[in-house]
């Protein structure tokens, strides 16, 4: 497959339409419901270094996801969502400031079972458009029906950067030699799992019952590129309150924007959010893969640049 071009953007945006319909129709045959959260909201999810845009008095949404577990307390389940969400900041070969996210939720689920979940996900979208699960992106070809490598966060940076970050937590430096040690370092001809991320790295995420300096995330790598973020989903609402504070805390020492916790998603909390996991997926990137696009404006429509818009 050649690369994509100025010319094949109608041909990438026809086969984004059958990969929008293969998306929708894994699901939909697996039980899930498809919802609508909104895109305008009062108030973003408190991330330390993912800030949203402002509109109207509220914020545009980084993310469905808290709106998507208050939806959990009513029993609204197994759930999924695909539409834009909108980050400030963010727009280079791999991101534009508006997106196109897959979020979805389970029940008395795990951040291991929505892996399985994930695998059959993408062998179904490629198998339908593309006809095969061997693909070429960039200089490599890639198989994702094989065993994917699973790597544990603590192993892979004490292999390719020399020191452990479970034991020892160090956030520029995590930051930093993940990108420069550990991502070039992963595996291109076949998908890459890191698992059990420190617990400062996942504020979203349960920590393991065994080891509380861990948390149950884990992120899938295609390709060499990073394709989605995945939780055993936190419960606990004081947990969670202390986590929104410690959030709070240090984007205030980074001069970012302080948002407030959002409150309606506490109380959904303290009703009782079942146990569950839930996953987001960038479908730009997955797009990219399915195209051998090296940039995510060869995948969407009026995509945006430096300064426009946001």
């Amino acid at each position: 497959m050649k690369r994509s071009t100025e010319g094949g953007l109608h041909r990438n945006i026809e086969l984004r339409s059958r990969v929008l319909r293969a998306t929708r129709d894994f699901f939909y045959r697996n039980g899930y419901i498809e919802v609508e959260t909104p895109v305008r909201i009062p108030v973003p999810a408190l991330e330390t270094h993912i800030d949203a845009p402002r509109s109207e008095g509220g914020w545009l949404r980084t993310s469905p996801e808290l709106h998507m577990k208050r939806l959990l307390v009513q029993r609204l389940a197994p759930i999924f969502q695909l539409g834009s969400c909108f980050r400030r900041n963010e727009c280079g070969a791999r991101h534009n400031p508006e997106f196109t996210m897959l979020e979805w939720y389970r029940v008395n689920s795990d951040y291991m079972e929505i892996l399985a979940e994930t695998k059959d996900l993408l062998l179904h979208v490629f198998n339908t458009t593309l006809g095969s699960t061997t693909f070429n992106y960039g200089r490599h070809r890639v198989m994702l029906d094989c065993e994917w490598d699973l790597w544990e966060v603590g192993w892979a940076f004490s292999e390719f950067a020399g020191w452990d970050p479970i034991a020892c937590w160090d956030e520029q430096r995590f930051e930093h030699d993940l990108m420069e040690k550990v991502e070039p370092a992963l595996p291109c001809e076949r998908p890459c799992i890191l698992k059990d991320y420190p617990a400062p790295a996942a504020a979203l995420a349960r920590l393991k019952t065994d080891n509380p300096a861990v948390a149950e995330r884990w992120e899938l790598y295609i390709g060499g590129m990073e394709i989605s973020n995945t939780y055993s989903e936190l419960c606990d609402v004081q947990q969670q309150r202390q986590r929104f504070a410690e959030c709070a805390a240090q984007r205030a020492a980074l001069n970012k924007e302080v948002y407030p916790p959002d409150q309606e998603f506490l109380q959904a909390l303290e009703q009782g959010v079942p146990p569950c996991a839930g996953s987001a997926l960038g479908f730009d990137r997955l797009m990219m893969l399915l195209c051998n696009a090296a940039r995510i404006d060869e995948v969407r429509l009026f995509a945006q640049h430096p300064g426009e818009l946001y």
